[in-house]
């Protein structure tokens, strides 16, 4: 028995007729990609999930606008960065709070920062875990530091879920300008943390 491959543009044409169905597999299929791109945005499990949901609902309202020219994945995506961006804009006293500098010993949360929580997690002892929360904590200290347009290509690359074109598509700039600013946040990053005294990050 073989099995028919349903693609995204089959999925569209059945939910602009009316199949809820169909929108329901284009958001399972696409779910983790849009929640990604809010959490880059937002920094926020709970905004992520919200700025999701909105996403999700503006493009079943604007399914009739999709005319193929990107895949429906870039389209959702970018869908998503603006909605995303107009709630961290909503949002912007709350984010400047949370970013806020801890007094020392205090523990520092990680706004913003979900795609790199993985960076310098992990120590099999209570000297190595140390050292590596605090390389994590210098790293997402300079993160923040970034403009906000080094910053969004940084963690939307870092995420793993994009390649350049999709990342271009949600910030609306060429492919050649987001390989620029990932690799120059990547630089700037770099120089701070050795500033630092993290000679040893590559």
């Amino acid at each position: 028995m073989s099995t028919v491959c349903v693609t995204d543009a089959d999925l569209v044409v059945r939910a602009r007729q009316g199949d809820p169905a169909a929108f329901g597999e284009l958001i399972d299929r696409h779910r983790s990609a849009v929640y990604r791109a809010a959490l880059a945005a937002l920094g926020s499990h709970a905004d992520a999930e919200d700025a999701a949901q909105d996403a999700f609902l503006a493009a079943y309202r604007r399914l009739d606008s999709f005319r193929g020219d990107a895949s429906f994945k870039t389209w959702l995506l970018t869908i998503t960065w603006h909605q995303a961006i107009n709630r961290r804009r909503s949002l912007t006293r709350m984010w400047r709070r949370m970013v806020e500098p801890k007094p020392a010993g205090e523990h520092v949360e990680n706004v913003g920062l979900s795609p790199l929580e993985q960076v310098a997690a992990v120590g099999p002892t209570p000297e190595q875990a140390a050292a590596n929360d605090q390389l994590r904590r210098g790293i997402q200290h300079t993160i923040r530091a970034l403009s906000p347009k080094l910053r969004d290509a940084l963690l939307l690359a870092q995420s793993g879920e994009y390649n350049y074109e999709e990342i271009g598509a949600m910030l609306d700039v060429p492919t050649g300008t987001i390989k620029w600013r990932v690799s120059e946040a990547r630089k700037m990053i770099k120089k701070q943390l050795r500033e630092r005294g993290y000679g040893d990050v590559a």
